[in-house]
């Protein structure tokens, strides 16, 4: 079976790479070939590109992404053009946007926000109020409490609490995975969900076409339904102009009857669990919230699987607190949330820039790329300039070179203004974790940099009070012992050298 699934996985990428190559030779023929129609689809390519950079300027955009799509096009003026607009066709259409709204909206009155609540914090933690009521008004995420939380780092500590949780279903079980991958992780939660949904249970999966473009094959969705498993692909790829890919699910989400429910950096397959090794040691994070919080997590996924589906469910079946109370009490605050790239609000980066900004003694941070726009390395900048312990530790054994690179780029500005510089030797810190002044944590799928923040699917969790902040800090210093700190020294590269990451950042928005 897995020899047959192989087999169409590499003739499905074959085809896809094949035409790829066709459109992209029949465009350079167009414009080489020297023919009357080369020179008027070169006029008219030409006008095209001042438009767009007309239009680019004008737009109320990030300035990194300004700036290197009016460059491109100074540089290339017949490509320049074109490829903005191919590549901006390659978002989500309108309306694929209009029905998400539809759903979110529809759904909110789902999630009940609770200004009792927030009072509760206003008189505990007064600094954090600005950032819960930026996402209760313009998201509509409730803060809870009633609800437990567990910081799961590794991926090894991860996987059998995971299956573990998989094994109480009573009722449903939802998984939204950018990657899932054969092999030993995921076969023990595969012979999981097959029990479960042969005796009733109701099992779904969703999974991002991109994100399992090399691990899964096309039919993979009709093997999931003859276990008696329902499946949907997150955004098909398809190779042609007219395709939308650039706006991925990257989210990491799964639900337990709405009672228990995980967040994080972990996929689904086995280098995340350290069964399989790719660039060292892979350290991955995630949280387990159980209690009430876990409902609007189960609403993320149901809002998300509901789009371009004819019929919509109401969700009030799903929610498991109706005819009984919720039985964990605790004193910590939790909000999940999540961040889609069509309502042109910027969730991650402004709660990112929240708890900067809230930080009166240290903020410590993990991520895999480190590519960020003016704005947030000025805030980082500032806090360290003003005295905040302000630390970062990324990987030291990178997945792309290209983008690690790019996050080297940024080292220089930060060190300089006092922000510590860490390089996670052991392996590739995959890690996506936020953690302040012993009081608040995030742990989610959001990297810090313009992907993640701008035009992927994401989600994440903050928390308030609990113990899981101070398991977040406790990881985050013992990740900082086992990694090289950068000198400032270090970072006085040769001439060439310099250049070429000038280049890199100039074009880091669009990686």
């Amino acid at each position: 079976m897995r020899k047959q699934w192989f087999q169409s996985l590499l003739m499905r990428r074959a085809v896809i790479i094949l035409i790829l190559l066709v459109e992209i030779a029949s465009f350079i023929f167009l414009i080489v070939a020297g023919t009357l129609v080369s020179e008027v689809a070169a006029i008219v390519f030409r006008v095209i590109s001042v438009i767009v950079a007309l239009y680019v300027i004008s737009k109320n955009d990030k300035g990194g992404y300004r700036l290197i799509w009016v460059f491109l096009i100074l540089m290339f003026p017949i490509f320049g053009g074109v490829l903005y607009v191919f590549l901006n066709s390659q978002m989500i259409s309108n309306r694929y946007a209009k029905n998400l709204s539809e759903i979110i909206s529809a759904t909110q009155d789902q999630l009940e926000l609770k200004p009792e609540l927030k009072e509760e914090l206003r008189e505990q933690f007064p600094v954090y109020v600005k950032g819960v009521d930026y996402l209760e008004k313009t998201q509509h995420f409730p803060i809870y409490k009633n609800t437990n939380t567990k910081y799961l780092s590794p991926g090894e500590a991860f996987w059998p609490v995971f299956l573990e949780k998989l094994r109480t279903a009573e009722k449903y079980i939802f998984l939204e995975y950018f990657t899932i991958g054969e092999g030993k992780f995921w076969d023990s939660v595969l012979e999981i969900l097959k029990e479960k949904a042969a005796s009733g249970v109701l099992v779904r999966i969703m999974y991002d076409d991109m994100g399992c473009f090399l691990t899964l094959p096309a039919d993979y969705p009709e093997y999931l339904k003859s276990l008696g498993i329902e499946c949907k692909v997150f955004n098909p790829f398809r190779p042609f102009f007219t395709t939308i890919q650039n706006n991925r699910d990257h989210r990491k989400l799964t639900s337990i009857d709405g009672k228990i429910a995980f967040c994080g950096g972990l996929n689904l397959s086995d280098e995340y669990v350290n069964e399989k090794e790719r660039f060292g040691y892979w350290k991955d994070s995630a949280v387990m919230v159980e209690g009430e919080a876990a409902w609007s997590i189960t609403c993320f996924f149901l809002q998300i699987w509901h789009i371009n589906q004819a019929e919509r469910e109401d969700f009030r079946q799903y929610y498991p607190w109706t005819n009984e109370p919720c039985p964990i009490k605790n004193d910590g605050f939790v909000q999940p949330y999540t961040d889609v790239p069509l309502d042109h609000e910027r969730v991650s980066e402004s709660v990112y820039m929240h708890m900067i900004n809230s930080a009166e003694r240290y903020i410590y941070i993990s991520t895999p790329y480190l590519i960020l726009d003016e704005d947030m390395v000025s805030a980082l900048c500032l806090s360290a300039k003003s005295g905040v312990d302000v630390r970062i530790v990324t990987p030291s054994k990178y997945d792309k070179w290209m983008i690690h690179q790019a996050t080297r780029c940024y080292y220089r500005d930060l060190v300089k203004a006092g922000v510590r510089i860490y390089e996670y030797t052991p392996g590739f810190m995959h890690s996506k974790t936020v953690v302040i002044d012993d009081k608040a944590a995030i742990v989610g799928s959001v990297n810090w940099d313009y992907r993640s923040l701008y035009l992927h699917f994401e989600s994440a969790v903050w928390m308030c009070g609990t113990d899981t902040v101070l398991d977040v800090r406790d990881d985050l210093l013992k990740s900082y012992e086992v990694s090289d700190e950068v000198l400032r020294e270090e970072l006085n590269f040769k001439r060439g050298w310099s250049l070429f990451r000038l280049i890199l950042r100039l074009i880091a928005p669009i990686f």
